[in-house]
């Protein structure tokens, strides 16, 4: 299958997705609620005997943390790198590619771009033993959920929700990919590990280029400072929802909403804002990943 193909099946599934009830558009898989349309359970068991290589680059978020917004971070560091010019139409997200996707992605030459929203438990077990270099994105929870909110009323695989029905899910961790506070525990773990890079939403927000500079250097790249600023002025979040059109085609405007730091104060009730700290208190006070994610700063 290749892109144009690829990308025919997903706006045909779009399209079915219009036609299903909200109620038969999750299914679990191993405890995990997933869209079952873009991830069936034939893609996930697929998955189980993918075959990393140690040169692959890994792009891994919980959804709506700045996911498809680092896609073309990265994506334009490799082509400024490599000279490679890289497929801007095949969705990196492993999950997404069922097993003919996976046979192409075989023959695919090195280095091969590759994302997930998985817990990190549940990735194919190839990717830890060849030490394939993951950078890993998180995002302050407010924020998340938010985005997650507006994105589960407007992408058609994904069942729509009130605020209050969604904001009790998420807390709960009954949302598509399971629950925040488990995924971000699981890379607590991992933030020893040299080939994990952590960064967060809040922090490349705050400076682009420092960014660019650190990812660049985790994957073993080299770029001059002049090409590290080109990357960095024509990704800021506006730059890239203005090119979401030609990027992305009619998703554009639902995977680029607003990119902005502290929306959650338009949403949260008092309450609910008490409600969330208590739950970032008791999963993540006094761990470094907390700490990252600067709770007091962007959600207090």
């Amino acid at each position: 299958m290749n892109a144009k193909a690829f990308v025919s099946s997903v706006q045909s599934t779009l399209q079915k997705a219009k036609d299903v009830k909200d109620e038969e558009k999750l299914y679990k898989y191993n405890g995990v609620l997933y869209p079952l349309l873009m991830c069936p359970e034939v893609n996930l068991k697929a998955l189980e005997n993918f075959r990393a290589r140690e040169d692959d680059i890994m792009l891994v978020a919980y959804p709506k943390c700045g996911f498809n917004w680092m896609v073309e971070v990265v994506r334009k560091i490799i082509e400024e790198a490599t000279g490679m010019e890289m497929d801007r139409w095949i969705p990196p997200l492993i999950e997404f590619f069922g097993p003919d996707v996976l046979k192409v992605m075989e023959e695919t030459p090195s280095p091969r771009f590759l994302g997930t929203h998985l817990h990190p438990d549940n990735l194919p077990a190839s990717f830890e033993e060849k030490k394939t270099k993951m950078l890993v994105l998180f995002r302050n929870p407010k924020d998340t959920l938010v985005s997650f909110y507006h994105f589960s009323n407007n992408y058609p695989i994904i069942p729509s929700e009130s605020w209050e029905s969604f904001y009790s899910h998420f807390l709960s961790g009954d949302v598509p990919w399971g629950s925040y506070f488990e995924h971000a525990l699981a890379w607590e773990k991992k933030m020893d590990d040299p080939n994990v890079m952590i960064v967060t939403y809040e922090e490349l927000k705050q400076d682009l280029s420092e960014g660019v500079r650190q990812i660049t250097t985790f994957f073993g790249f080299s770029l001059t400072e002049a090409q590290v600023q080109q990357i960095s002025d024509g990704s800021t979040f506006s730059a890239m929802k203005e090119n979401s059109i030609n990027s992305h085609g009619a998703m554009g405007n639902i995977l680029f909403r607003k990119g902005e730091v502290g929306d959650w104060r338009n949403h949260f009730t008092p309450e609910q804002s008490q409600q969330m700290d208590d739950a970032f208190n008791k999963h993540l006070a006094g761990t470094r990943l907390g700490a990252k994610l600067n709770y007091q700063q962007h959600c207090q």
